[in-house]
């Protein structure tokens, strides 16, 4: 009995070893098979939903909304923006007066050579009346002519000129608006001096003006004299 138990035990064990590399070939193709099939059920995974379609209470959990600003905080954005001529120096050095005074003060000035200047839109100016009755638009020449107020301010106090003296728009070219100017607008200017004439009293200027950090207005070129 024990020669014939021992028999049985070795077939045993052989058809187990002969079965083995044919088990584990399936494995390895059953293995395959399921990671071939996970990319293909990944594309029918529902995707994730955009913040603006999530359930509210997760959205204002994801990102609360930030707190508004003050009257202060705004306010202050311009603490650090000094006034270099105020609205009564202007007045000393143009003649220009209402309702054709279209710098309201200056900000930078470098003498004899450029300037920047703030001109600040709003309804209470007479032109809006008839431009336009149902959509208020600052005309594009008195944005040209602020910024020759401007460059006035500098030739004006330049060598072979007095403050206070009229001088003509005799010229421009290269003119370019870009948006328009509304009331409530700020009209943020800069000018620049390219040539001066003291004897003739002859200036050239170029000039640009901007609405929140965006271009609004651009002249190449103007060209001024002075009343004789």
């Amino acid at each position: 009995p024990g020669p014939v138990h021992n028999n049985v035990i070795t077939e045993d064990r052989n058809r187990t070893t002969e079965h083995t590399p044919a088990r584990k070939k399936m494995k390895s193709s059953t293995l395959l098979t399921l990671l071939a099939l996970v990319p293909a059920a990944s594309a029918f995974a529902p995707a994730a939903l955009p913040a603006s379609r999530r359930p509210f209470s997760l959205a204002a959990e994801e990102a609360e909304p930030a707190p508004a600003r003050t009257a202060a905080e705004y306010s202050a954005l311009t603490s650090s923006v000094s006034t270099v001529f105020p609205i009564e120096e202007i007045a000393r050095i143009l003649p220009h007066r209402y309702p054709f005074a279209l710098v309201d003060k200056v900000i930078e000035y470098d003498a004899g050579k450029s300037a920047v200047g703030i001109k600040c839109v709003t309804l209470n100016e007479p032109h809006f009346t008839g431009h336009f009755p149902d959509r208020p638009i600052m005309p594009g020449v008195l944005q040209v002519e602020a910024l020759a107020q401007l460059a006035g301010i500098v030739c004006l106090q330049m060598e072979g000129a007095e403050p206070g003296a009229v001088f003509f728009f005799a010229g421009s070219d290269g003119v370019k608006w870009k948006r328009p100017v509304v009331p409530g607008d700020v009209l943020v200017m800069e000018i620049e001096i390219n040539k001066w004439n003291a004897r003739f009293g002859i200036a050239k200027a170029s000039g640009r003006a901007y609405v929140d950090g965006k271009m609004a207005v651009e002249v190449k070129e103007m060209t001024f004299a002075l009343a004789k």
